[in-house]
Protein backbone atom coordinates (compact mmCIF):
# COMPACT_ATOMS: atom_id res chain seq x y z
CA UNK A 1 0.00 0.00 0.00
CA UNK A 2 1.43 3.77 -0.74
CA UNK A 3 1.00 6.26 1.79
CA UNK A 4 -1.87 8.15 1.83
CA UNK A 5 -1.99 11.45 3.89
CA UNK A 6 -5.37 12.70 4.86
CA UNK A 7 -6.13 16.58 6.13
CA UNK A 8 -9.08 15.94 8.79
CA UNK A 9 -10.31 19.37 9.92
CA UNK A 10 -12.46 18.03 13.55
CA UNK A 11 -13.87 15.30 14.84
CA UNK A 12 -16.79 14.67 12.44
CA UNK A 13 -14.26 14.46 9.82
CA UNK A 14 -12.19 11.86 11.56
CA UNK A 15 -15.43 10.13 11.97
CA UNK A 16 -16.23 10.47 8.84
CA UNK A 17 -12.79 9.08 7.26
CA UNK A 18 -13.13 6.13 9.67
CA UNK A 19 -16.25 5.16 8.63
CA UNK A 20 -15.44 4.93 4.82
CA UNK A 21 -12.12 3.26 5.61
CA UNK A 22 -14.10 0.32 8.17
CA UNK A 23 -16.03 -0.18 4.81
CA UNK A 24 -12.48 -1.40 3.11
CA UNK A 25 -11.65 -4.04 5.51
CA UNK A 26 -12.16 -7.64 5.01
CA UNK A 27 -10.61 -10.36 7.83
CA UNK A 28 -8.01 -11.36 8.49
CA UNK A 29 -6.54 -7.91 8.32
CA UNK A 30 -4.46 -5.63 10.87
CA UNK A 31 -4.47 -2.04 11.77
CA UNK A 32 -1.89 -0.09 13.80
CA UNK A 33 -3.35 3.18 15.44
CA UNK A 34 -0.04 5.00 16.36
CA UNK A 35 -0.15 8.15 17.88
CA UNK A 36 0.33 10.70 20.92
CA UNK A 37 -2.18 10.51 23.94
CA UNK A 38 -5.63 11.80 22.92
CA UNK A 39 -4.78 12.05 18.84
CA UNK A 40 -8.39 10.05 18.30
CA UNK A 41 -6.93 6.47 17.70
CA UNK A 42 -9.71 5.10 20.15
CA UNK A 43 -12.84 7.36 18.39
CA UNK A 44 -10.95 5.80 14.74
CA UNK A 45 -11.40 1.98 16.33
CA UNK A 46 -14.67 2.88 17.33
CA UNK A 47 -16.44 4.26 14.07
CA UNK A 48 -14.82 1.50 12.80
CA UNK A 49 -16.42 -1.05 14.38
CA UNK A 50 -19.65 0.63 14.70
CA UNK A 51 -19.35 0.65 10.94
CA UNK A 52 -18.87 -2.89 11.11
CA UNK A 53 -21.38 -3.81 13.81
CA UNK A 54 -23.70 -1.58 13.92
CA UNK A 55 -24.44 1.59 15.08
CA UNK A 56 -26.02 0.53 18.33
CA UNK A 57 -22.83 -1.41 19.64
CA UNK A 58 -21.33 -0.50 22.18
CA UNK A 59 -17.29 -0.14 22.17
CA UNK A 60 -15.87 0.71 25.25
CA UNK A 61 -12.17 1.82 25.50
CA UNK A 62 -10.21 -1.40 25.98
CA UNK A 63 -7.01 0.65 28.04
CA UNK A 64 -8.00 -1.73 31.13
CA UNK A 65 -9.28 -5.29 29.55
CA UNK A 66 -6.39 -4.53 26.98
CA UNK A 67 -9.13 -6.57 24.51
CA UNK A 68 -12.71 -6.76 23.56
CA UNK A 69 -13.51 -8.52 20.95
CA UNK A 70 -16.60 -8.08 18.53
CA UNK A 71 -17.35 -11.02 16.35
CA UNK A 72 -14.51 -11.03 14.39
CA UNK A 73 -13.08 -7.78 15.24
CA UNK A 74 -10.56 -7.30 18.11
CA UNK A 75 -9.95 -3.99 19.57
CA UNK A 76 -6.51 -4.17 21.34
CA UNK A 77 -4.92 -1.35 23.34
CA UNK A 78 -1.14 -2.26 24.04
CA UNK A 79 -0.33 0.90 26.22
CA UNK A 80 -0.17 -1.19 29.45
CA UNK A 81 1.97 -3.74 28.27
CA UNK A 82 5.09 -4.35 29.74
CA UNK A 83 6.71 -7.07 28.00
CA UNK A 84 6.11 -8.67 24.26
CA UNK A 85 5.73 -12.03 25.47
CA UNK A 86 2.24 -10.99 26.96
CA UNK A 87 1.03 -10.64 23.57
CA UNK A 88 0.56 -13.79 22.90
CA UNK A 89 -1.56 -14.45 26.41
CA UNK A 90 -4.17 -11.80 25.26
CA UNK A 91 -4.71 -13.63 22.24
CA UNK A 92 -3.34 -11.04 19.76
CA UNK A 93 -1.37 -14.03 17.25
CA UNK A 94 -4.99 -15.50 17.50
CA UNK A 95 -7.12 -12.05 16.55
CA UNK A 96 -3.87 -11.39 13.72
CA UNK A 97 -4.79 -14.83 12.03
CA UNK A 98 -8.56 -14.78 12.42
CA UNK A 99 -9.95 -10.88 12.93
CA UNK A 100 -9.87 -7.26 11.87
CA UNK A 101 -7.64 -6.77 14.28
CA UNK A 102 -7.57 -2.78 15.71
CA UNK A 103 -4.14 -2.39 17.52
CA UNK A 104 -3.44 0.71 19.90
CA UNK A 105 -0.13 1.37 20.83
CA UNK A 106 1.02 -1.32 18.74
CA UNK A 107 4.65 -0.18 18.93
CA UNK A 108 5.68 -3.31 21.09
CA UNK A 109 4.05 -5.73 19.19
CA UNK A 110 6.17 -4.00 15.61
CA UNK A 111 7.58 -8.00 15.70
CA UNK A 112 4.65 -9.72 15.49
CA UNK A 113 2.49 -7.62 12.76
CA UNK A 114 2.06 -9.16 9.63
CA UNK A 115 3.78 -7.73 6.18
CA UNK A 116 0.46 -5.92 4.98
CA UNK A 117 -0.46 -4.42 8.12
CA UNK A 118 -1.93 -0.94 7.56
CA UNK A 119 -0.22 1.46 9.88
CA UNK A 120 -2.50 4.47 10.35
CA UNK A 121 -0.36 8.01 12.12
CA UNK A 122 -2.07 10.50 13.97
CA UNK A 123 -1.21 13.58 14.57
CA UNK A 124 -2.63 17.25 15.62
CA UNK A 125 -3.30 19.46 13.10
CA UNK A 126 -4.68 23.29 13.90
CA UNK A 127 -8.09 21.65 15.26
CA UNK A 128 -7.91 18.72 13.36
CA UNK A 129 -6.12 15.55 12.44
CA UNK A 130 -3.12 14.62 10.18
CA UNK A 131 -3.61 10.92 9.29
CA UNK A 132 -0.67 8.89 7.29
CA UNK A 133 -1.81 6.11 6.24
CA UNK A 134 1.02 3.31 4.99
Amino acid sequence: MSEKIYYLEDIDATRAWARDFAKTLCAPQTVALHGNLGMGKSEIAREIIKTLRGENTVVPSPTFTLVQNYDGISHFDLYRIGDASELEEIGLKYAIDNDITLIEWPEIALGMLPENTIHIHISQNGNGRKLVVQ
